[in-house]
């Protein structure tokens, strides 16, 4: 872990996520007596059977870990505590690429207009970081990590740290502009009270708000939609991407504004929504 910190530069929760990881692969081989040293193809591809079938887990996650376990053997190698680098023979298992949930514009304005229609003392807040996240495309953590300094209101810009520790720049629209203005002017210094902290965006005892508090609120209002389970943080940052799409912006723009370091990525979001292929199909099958 230390190695993958200094010497790649991942963030934190990359790292928590590959100690996750291997923490699991260690108990396969302490459940299957295996020693670490002598870790061949087969005990992975017994590991990768054991994640699916025992852990049930889909091939995407099993993707996901096995790139910690590719980065752990060739570390070993590298250190001369195995005789073979296996990692180069362990393939990961074909994902199917499912679509990510989209909203439709008149959901997210629904949705963006629920902190106005409650008498939550945080309302001002809330309403900020739901806008900001669809006006961005931000991840949660990239939102949560935002200090006072990385955003220029008077510009409409913001600076975030992505993944790999990459800076970008994203514009912010004029409707977050409004309600980051108003959160700062009003209810920010309220929460903080005097203490320091260059955060934006603090909870109601005006600490740092996290990842996890950040999540709930967002569910918090997908339950008033009635789509409780089904929405999280990452919705709006699909809804970001995909409506920019559909109104015509270059896939290389939106690559940048996402922060993907590979175009792949960022071409999941190019899928038609269901309302236009029923009408595209509607309009040119000839039995319509």
């Amino acid at each position: 872990m230390r190695c993958l910190k200094v010497e790649a530069g991942l963030a934190e929760n990359t790292l928590t996520a590959y100690r996750h990881d291997l923490t699991s692969l260690a108990g396969f081989c302490a459940d299957q007596r295996i020693d670490i040293k002598t870790i061949n193809i087969r005990h992975i591809q017994a590991f990768m059977v054991s994640l699916r079938e025992q852990a049930n887990l889909a091939e995407s996650s099993i993707a996901r870990r096995l790139v910690a376990v590719k980065l752990f053997l060739r570390y070993l190698h590298q250190n001369g505590q195995v005789n073979e680098d296996v990692s180069m023979l362990v393939e990961a298992p074909k994902k199917w690429q499912h679509l990510p949930r989209v909203l439709s514009r008149q959901d997210v304005d629904k949705l963006l207009g629920l902190p106005n229609e409650t008498d939550d003392p945080l309302a001002l807040r809330d309403r900020a970081i739901l806008e900001l996240f669809y006006a961005t495309g931000l991840r949660v953590s990239e939102l949560v990590g935002l200090v006072l300094g990385s955003v220029h209101l008077d510009i409409g810009y913001l600076r975030c740290m992505g993944k790999g520790r990459r800076e970008r720049v994203v514009p912010i629209g004029s409707r977050a502009v409004e309600a980051l203005r108003e959160y700062l002017t009003i209810l920010r210094p309220q929460l903080i009270d005097g203490a320091s902290s260059d955060r934006l965006f603090v909870s109601r005892t005006g600490k740092p708000l996290d990842r996890t508090n950040c999540w709930r609120l967002v569910v918090k209002y997908a339950r008033q939609m009635g789509v409780a389970g089904r929405l999280s943080p990452h919705t709006l940052r699909h809804c970001f991407a995909t409506h920019l799409l559909a109104g015509g912006a270059d896939l290389r723009v939106v690559q940048e504004l996402l922060g993907h370091a590979d175009i792949s990525t960022t071409q999941i979001y190019t899928h038609v929504d269901n309302s236009r292929l029923k009408a595209i199909h509607r309009q040119f099958h000839p039995r319509q």
